[in-house]
């Protein structure tokens, strides 16, 4: 199987899975508990229909949308994920620079294996810095400094990540970082010899946005206890008020998924919220993105940029978020699996497939700029 035979999320998704070795693919792929949230987030877009108009003059396609203050081509963006180079010794860099020839967001983590400056040198589409808040508030200056010295346009703030979600995926493999696994989790390495080839002939693993944190040898702090010693479980609505207020610039939530919360977010200042259920990560049974996303744009959409993420795998799938309301989409596996699979090349081919499939939904709906959909084009089953 190539890369050239991909031709939507699933065949990304069963590409990668042949290429990586099983400990990594179920990394990615994987949930909390039972994994009913991660399979509720794109279920949820099948009950919605949609109900096309004809007969428009549909010859252009405008897929520009504005988002907390900054201009995108596209009205998906790449979500900030971690450890990307652990997919594919590009990571971070294939997705910065895809998202720049698609002019549209990315995002870094706090997580992520590619330091902030390097992506920003890479791409001149606007960068998202995904930030975790740590019982070190010292700490959380310097990286908030940090990321305004490295021209990062937006910061996000994940909330609903206090505590790690229960992966058991992870644990019957023994994934962790630094790697420690059990036997069965050994033997699906040595199945993948061209992944561990990849891995050890380029530079060494590392988190550049926390290297005098957390120490990849295990010395210092291990990745396996960074979310159970390093985050602050302690953070209020008063600390991120005062975060808000230091950052001066856009800042987003992401994490939100009840009305109160996203009427809280637009009271301390903050210009957009995300609405996500961490893929599923976190609290499984909560309710899908795409469900609760009417009431929270009736709630708040005309005071704060709403987004949402989770689950998306198809362009109709953008297009039944924004008619709801949704400013713009995050993307996570969805782009994922492609770099894990090919690299930069396969962050391209998605953008461009999820590119096309939103034009054509386009103008199949009727509509000519993202505007013009509205919820008088969809039914609820």
């Amino acid at each position: 199987m190539r890369l050239s035979q991909c031709h939507n999320f699933h065949d990304f998704r069963e590409l990668a899975r042949r290429r990586l070795p099983g400990p990594i693919f179920n990394y990615i792929d994987g949930a909390a508990d039972d994994e009913v949230t991660y399979r509720r987030n794109t279920a949820a877009f099948e009950a919605c229909d949609l109900v096309p108009n004809v007969l428009r003059g549909v010859t252009d396609i405008d897929l520009s949308v504005t988002v907390m203050g900054q201009k995108l081509a596209l009205p998906v963006y790449c979500s900030p994920t971690a450890l990307q180079r652990l997919f594919h010794h590009q990571g971070e860099r294939a997705v910065a620079a895809a998202a720049g020839k698609y002019g549209t967001m990315f995002g870094v983590s706090s997580l992520g294996t590619v330091s902030l400056e390097e992506a920003r040198r890479i791409s001149g589409a606007p960068q998202v810095y995904q930030f975790y808040f740590h019982k070190d508030r010292g700490l959380n200056r310097e990286m908030m400094a940090r990321a305004k010295q490295a021209g990062v346009e937006v910061m996000m703030l994940t909330v609903d990540s206090i505590t790690g979600g229960n992966r058991e995926r992870d644990k019957r493999t023994g994934f962790a970082i630094p790697f420690r696994l059990n036997l069965a989790g050994i033997t699906q390495f040595a199945v993948k010899p061209a992944w561990a080839l990849n891995y050890l002939t380029h530079e060494s693993f590392r988190l550049p946005q926390l290297d005098s944190r957390v120490d990849m040898g295990g010395g210092v702090m291990s990745i396996s206890h960074y979310f159970t010693e390093m985050l602050d479980p302690s953070m209020t609505w008063d600390d991120v008020a005062e975060m808000v207020r230091h950052w001066g610039g856009p800042f987003c939530l992401k994490g939100i998924m009840s009305v109160e919360d996203a009427r809280r977010a637009v009271e301390i200042g903050c210009s957009g919220i995300v609405l996500s259920n961490h893929g599923g990560r976190q609290l499984d049974g909560s309710r899908s993105a795409f469900d609760q996303l009417a009431e929270i744009v009736d709630a708040v959409g005309d005071r704060i940029d709403v987004m949402m993420d989770g689950g998306v795998q198809r362009g109709t799938h953008v297009l039944k978020a924004l008619s709801l309301g949704a400013r713009a989409v995050g993307l996570g596996r969805y782009y994922l699996f492609p770099l894990a699979a090919a690299g930069q090349a396969g962050v391209e081919r998605a953008l461009e497939q999820m590119c096309i499939e939103i034009e054509r939904a386009m103008k199949l709906m009727g509509c000519t700029s993202i505007d013009q959909l509205s919820r008088k084009n969809l039914r609820f089953r």
